[in-house]
This record gives structure tokens, C-alpha cells and sequence, in this order.
């Protein structure tokens, strides 16, 4: 008997207890029930792509002639409402479940159906109406690729051009400011600070090329394949319909798989973009890192720049300040590194037709691509787009670099410049000081040989 807070829905299976005022139905209560397990639902981006697939589903499939066209327009307008993000909260179903994702194609099928029943007054089912052509196994693999699509064409790959454009600023400013370089952490040559965010800036804009070569294989859709690949119950013409309608209305090139049976068995794309994102986050690492230890101090660090305070970095030490973005950031990397690893293992469970990790390789995917496109913005504004840079403690570290002796190797040999360098170094006094007691060079002479500003630009000093 039902409650006055639940209604009874059946399905294949029998009657099910279905809260009240829930949109879904009865295979979206079993999954509930049965996958108590992490608490985390799927996606808000997979949802909304799952009620795109279906609006445009729909319209293929009355498009070819195979639904009527006021089953449609229900159809429609309620799985618009999903995109668009109005029922998110009906979409309960936890992302450890079935591994093909049934139960969230389900769940989708079943509040569509619901809403546009109810608004149109007609008895949408939503296996025989919102499914149609569809399969579980091949719907949630399209959602898959067409949300990762999305997410990284509309937020990622502008997030990592806004860092990339901010680090080239930046280093366009600092282009004249030297100072020491640094190789196993320890003194080098000397390079100018333009020089290193310029580094910097170009890791990431080959990250968003290495995206963008991947790009095309997402944007390759399963939906047509159905069940096993074969596209049983789906129209000829469903496939390539369904696509040149998405592609159309998101502006992305979407296209039918080259082959159904790879589409659905493997998740190789997915992978695939997971890797580049991987290595987008090594870079990013990189510079969090390189931010980190370039602000230390203030007195007994690197002090060579300083970032923007942005809030109190210690209960107990008053006035401390903290690299808080840069950690941040970093702290988004090893999770986007920790989600690569799940999303290999899962890649390779495509056990004959079907891969069965298909839930988890989604909600890692979709992450790693939120959570490098946020950070991404927030290290450009609120860290490298403001920090100051402390010239004073630059020009001092590099006059008392023994390491500049390097500029001499080609006048006086390698040498007498390590015996140059050792004696600089153990009387804390500077290269060119030691130099003059040293050599016959005079100051003039060392003056042009050891200009750290002329180093950076290679070459053999003195030519």
C-alpha cells in the first residue's frame, strides 16, 4: 500500500514504492535501492547532455518518420527542461551502479516521460517513446563523449587559453627583469623572468593543442549502435540524422562512430582526453610549484616575488601568508592524476560488446575537465596576473652567483673558472671581484662578459 508520502509504479519486474513527488518511476527507485554506496549522483553536465541526446533523439526519430509529432514536441520540451538543468534534483541514482549506466538512462526516460505526460496530456512511455532507436549501451557512452565535448569546447579549452594569454602578459612585462636560474634547485645561468613564464605559457598552449588533436575521437557518437553494435531496433538513418541535428545546434562536430562495436566496447577516447588532461595538469603542477617556491620567504626563502595576499595563513602566526592558489591548484592536479588512474583501469573493463565502467569513467572525466578549467582561471587571476616581483633580491642573488663564471670559460678556460668560482663562492664575494684578482681581464671587460641581461640571450659571451 502506498503512503501518503509515496505512490505505488510498477515495471517488468512488479509494483515498487516510488516517493510521492518524484518524477522517475519504478527502475529509477530499484537502482536507488540498490546502490546505497558513495552518496554522489551522477553529473549535472551528464544529465543535461542525457536530456539533450533525448530532445534530439526525439526529433530524429519524427524526423524519419517514426514518431508522432505531438510525442515529439512533449518529448521535447520536457527533455529541454532536463538540459537546461530544471530536474537535476530527480536524478538521484549514485554513479556506483549498473556499469552500463542503465539506470541513469532510465532515470532520464522516465522523468521525460513523466513531465511530458503530464504537460501534454498524452501517455508518453518512456521506453517505446523517449528510448526509441535507443539502447542503455549506446546512449551512455554518446552522453559521455557529448558532455566531455561540451564542457571542454565551452569551459576548458577558453580557461587554459585565458592562463596561457595571462602568462605571455605577464611575461611580455618581465621580459628585461633577470635573474638567477635555477637547474636540480640549485644556481645556473641566469635567465630573464619573461624567459621562464614564457615556458610556462607554452606548456599550456600545447596542452590545449594536445586537447584539440583528441577532440575529433570524442566527438565520434555511439547512439545508432543500440545494444551490441548491430543497431537492432534503430532506424538506417538514425545515426547520421541524429548527428547533423546535435552538431547543428551545439556548433561541434559530432559524427556517427566509424564503427559501432569499438564505439561501445571501448572507451578508448575517453582515455585518450584523460591522458592529455593528465599531462595539462603536470603542467599546471608545474607552475603552482614554481609559483610556490619563487614567493617563499618572505626573509629566508626565494623572496623573488610576491603574490597577492589574499587571506590569513595561520590560526596561531599572525601575519602569515600563504601561496593559497598555487596549493590549490596543485592539490586539482593529483586529483586530476588520481581520476586518470581510475579512468585506465575502467577503460579497460570492455568485457566482448560492452564496456561496464561506464558511470565512473563519466563522473572522472567530467571532473578532471571542471575542475582544470576553474583552476585554470583562478591561478591566472588570482596569482599570476598581480604578483610583484622583488628586484632588489633578484639583482643581489645574481651578483653573488658563482655561477656567472660560466661567461668566462670561453677567455680564461674551464679551469681557472671553477678555481674563480670556488673562491667567490667561499669568500661570499662576487664573480666579477674575484675575477679581477684572478685574471689580466679588465673591468670593462668583465663588465661586458658578465652582463646578466646578455647571458640570457646565449651565444658565447664577449662575440
Amino acid at each position: 500500500m502506498a503512503s501518503d508520502s509515496t505512490r505505488v509504479e510498477h515495471d517488468s519486474m512488479g509494483e515498487v514504492q516510488v516517493p510521492a513527488d518524484a518524477l522517475y518511476g519504478a527502475q529509477t527507485q530499484r537502482a536507488v535501492d540498490n546502490f546505497p554506496i558513495s552518496g554522489i549522483p551522477m553529473p549535472g553536465t551528464f544529465i543535461s547532455a542525457l536530456g539533450l541526446i533525448k530532445a534530439t533523439a526525439a526529433r530524429t526519430n519524427q524526423q524519419i518518420g517514426l514518431l508522432d509529432e505531438a510525442l515529439c514536441n512533449a518529448i521535447v520540451v520536457a527533455a529541454t527542461e532536463v538540459q537546461n538543468g530544471q530536474h537535476h534534483d530527480h536524478f538521484p541514482i549514485d554513479i556506483f551502479q549498473t556499469g552500463s549506466g542503465t539506470s541513469t538512462n532510465m532515470n532520464a526516460n522516465e522523468v521525460i516521460a513523466t513531465l511530458a505526460s503530464r504537460a501534454s496530456g498524452l501517455d508518453v512511455h518512456p521506453n517505446d517513446h523517449v528510448n526509441m532507436g535507443q539502447s542503455s549501451n549506446d546512449v551512455i557512452p554518446t552522453a559521455i563523449h557529448v558532455s566531455a565535448s561540451i564542457q571542454i569546447t565551452t569551459q576548458l579549452l577558453p580557461a587554459l587559453d585565458h592562463l596561457a594569454s595571462t602568462l605571455e602578459t605577464k611575461a611580455k612585462s618581465l621580459d628585461s627583469v633577470t635573474k638567477t636560474g635555477r637547474t636540480h634547485l640549485m644556481d645556473a645561468m641566469p635567465i630573464t623572468m619573461g624567459q621562464e613564464l614564457g615556458g610556462w605559457a607554452r606548456q599550456m598552449r600545447i596542452g590545449i593543442k594536445r586537447i584539440n588533436n583528441s577532440l575529433p575521437y570524442l566527438c565520434g557518437l555511439s547512439l545508432g549502435g543500440t545494444a551490441v553494435g548491430t543497431g537492432i531496433n534503430a532506424h538506417p538513418d538514425f545515426a547520421g540524422e541524429f548527428n547533423k541535428l546535435l552538431a547543428a545546434d551545439q556548433n561541434i562536430a559530432f559524427h556517427p562512430k566509424d564503427n559501432f562495436f569499438e564505439g561501445l566496447s571501448a572507451q578508448d577516447a575517453a582515455v585518450e582526453m584523460s591522458g592529455q588532461l593528465k599531462t595539462v595538469a603536470v603542467g599546471i603542477m608545474k607552475i603552482a610549484n614554481d609559483l610556490r617556491w619563487m614567493n617563499s620567504g618572505p626573509l629566508t626563502g626565494l623572496g623573488e616575488i610576491a603574490l597577492p595576499a589574499l587571506q590569513p595563513g595561520s590560526s596561531i602566526m599572525p601575519g602569515k601568508v600563504n601561496p593559497v592558489v598555487p596549493e590549490a591548484a596543485a592539490m586539482v592536479c593529483v586529483q586530476v592524476i588520481g581520476n586518470d588512474a581510475t579512468i585506465t583501469a575502467a577503460g579497460q573493463s570492455g568485457n566482448f560488446q560492452l564496456n561496464v565502467m561506464l558511470p565512473v569513467i563519466a563522473y572522472n572525466l567530467l571532473q578532471s575537465i571542471d575542475l582544470l578549467a576553474n583552476t585554470a582561471r583562478n591561478l591566472a587571476d588570482k596569482a599570476i596576473k598581480d604578483f610583484t616581483v622583488n628586484e632588489d633580491i633578484l639583482k643581489a642573488q645574481l651578483a653573488r652567483n658563482p655561477i656567472l663564471v660560466t661567461a668566462l670559460n670561453s677567455v680564461i678556460g674551464y679551469e681557472q673558472g671553477a678555481a674563480i668560482a670556488k673562491r667567490a663562492y667561499k669568500e661570499g664575494r662576487a664573480v666579477k671581484d674575484v675575477a679581477l684578482e684572478m685574471t689580466d681581464l679588465s673591468e670593462a671587460e668583465l663588465d661586458k662578459l658578465l652582463d646578466p641581461l646578455q647571458l640570457t640571450r646565449g651565444g658565447i659571451p664577449g662575440q
